[in-house]
């Protein structure tokens, strides 16, 4: 699920930030706005996001929060990452 470099990059910046508005994570991640949207579709369905839609006065905003789901796959990835890492320096030596 999160080794798609963007959708790895958005649970990167939600654990970082504890949360981040669209236009945030956008600019931040270099998206069109389909690609993000698309990219948050996909890791709300997962349940590693959580998607809540506010106003601040007539501005719609859209929020994206990582899960405890969504957190603990994140970890999951960055240790089988570290995993293959050390694999790969054992061979080197």
């Amino acid at each position: 699920m999160i080794h798609q470099r963007v959708r790895f990059g958005i649970l990167a910046v939600l654990i970082e930030a504890d949360r981040a508005d669209f236009a945030f994570l956008k600019e931040r991640l270099d998206l069109t706005d389909g690609n993000l949207s698309r990219h948050l579709q996909v890791l709300e369905e997962a349940g590693f996001v959580a998607i809540t839609k506010t106003f601040e006065g007539r501005r719609p905003r859209t929020w994206a929060t990582a899960t405890r789901t969504g957190r603990a796959g994140f970890h999951e990835h960055l240790v089988a990452l570290q995993e293959i890492i050390d694999q790969t320096k054992a061979v080197d030596k």
